[in-house]
């Protein structure tokens, strides 16, 4: 069983949650500030992320198994070695897809119909990414917005459809921030996209303009930190101190990669954008810890 269970969480590379969940938390502390704490609510939203998150790339998997057969980097993969079966897969993206509506139901016991009212078109929207590659460059950003409904089901989960500006400004910083690190990691699979004639930016416009375009939704995502200081009255100096440091890392994350030398793509990927999601939810941690001192 717990060999099984490793095979699942290493399909949807269950690691990755890293990326998405650190702002969900970040959303739910700032609406915490608005409506009284209840640890029920914070186990709901955990459940949530791990179930929708599970159901979407256990679909992209499935949905993708015969590209990724192709592809060399990919080629490894669960489904194309045969480690498990599409049947098997399919099973446990409905499970988990069963488990997230399940799991928004339990906001109901504070009055909140919203999370359950939004959990299949939310469920929707996530799987319908698998298929944006096929025919729009603009996958990247369509992930980008599937990830930043995080920051937003969360705020929504806790306070209902009310002061919408904090969250969906967390939104924007998610989705332009993910939408930038997508287009650099496309960049490895450049020329599998053009020969499979899948769409990325990378395969139509090439690495270098590629990664000119993700240092810009990058330096959007610097703008926007520090316009979530605007919007948020909680967020002050030590909120400031925080974001002037990811956005360092920001810039850290395109010294490092070159168009000729991609060679420190992957640390860039996982360790400088792992490090940019916890540290920006430890930084509105502290400047919610020092607003009570």
């Amino acid at each position: 069983m717990l060999a099984r269970a490793r095979v699942f969480l290493e399909l949807v590379r269950f690691s990755h949650t890293v990326f998405a969940l650190p702002f969900a938390l970040l959303s739910a502390l700032l609406a915490w500030q608005e409506v009284p704490f209840h640890a029920l609510d914070l186990i709901a939203i955990l459940m949530c992320m791990v179930f929708a998150r599970n159901t979407a790339m256990a679909f992209n998997r499935l949905v993708d198994r015969k590209i990724d057969e192709q592809n060399p980097r990919t080629a490894a993969r669960h489904l194309p070695r045969g480690v498990i079966s599409a049947a098997a897969v399919a099973g446990f993206a409905i499970v988990n897809a069963l488990a997230f509506v399940a799991s928004t139901a339990i906001f109901l016991r504070s009055g909140n119909c919203w999370p359950l009212a939004l959990s299949l078109p939310v469920i929707g929207y996530l799987c319908s990414y698998s298929y944006t590659k096929r025919f729009t460059i603009m996958a990247h950003f369509f992930l980008g917005s599937s990830l930043m409904l995080a920051p937003i089901a969360a705020w929504i989960a806790i306070t209902g459809m009310r002061h919408l500006l904090v969250p969906f400004t967390l939104g924007l910083i998610v989705l332009s921030w993910v939408a930038g690190f997508d287009i650099i990691y496309a960049c490895q699979d450049v020329d599998f996209d053009r020969q499979a004639r899948l769409c990325s930016v990378p395969a139509r416009l090439g690495i270098a303009t590629s990664l000119r375009v993700a240092a810009i939704m990058h330096l959007i995502t610097i703008a926007l930190l520090f316009a979530l200081h605007l919007a948020c009255p909680l967020l002050g100096l030590t909120y400031l101190v925080g974001a002037t440091c990811i956005s360092l890392l920001l810039v850290y994350e395109h010294l490092i990669i070159k168009p000729a030398d991609l060679s420190r793509l992957n640390q860039a990927f996982f360790t400088v954008n792992g490090v940019v999601s916890i540290g920006l939810l430890l930084i509105v941690a502290a400047q919610l810890a020092a607003n009570r001192l």
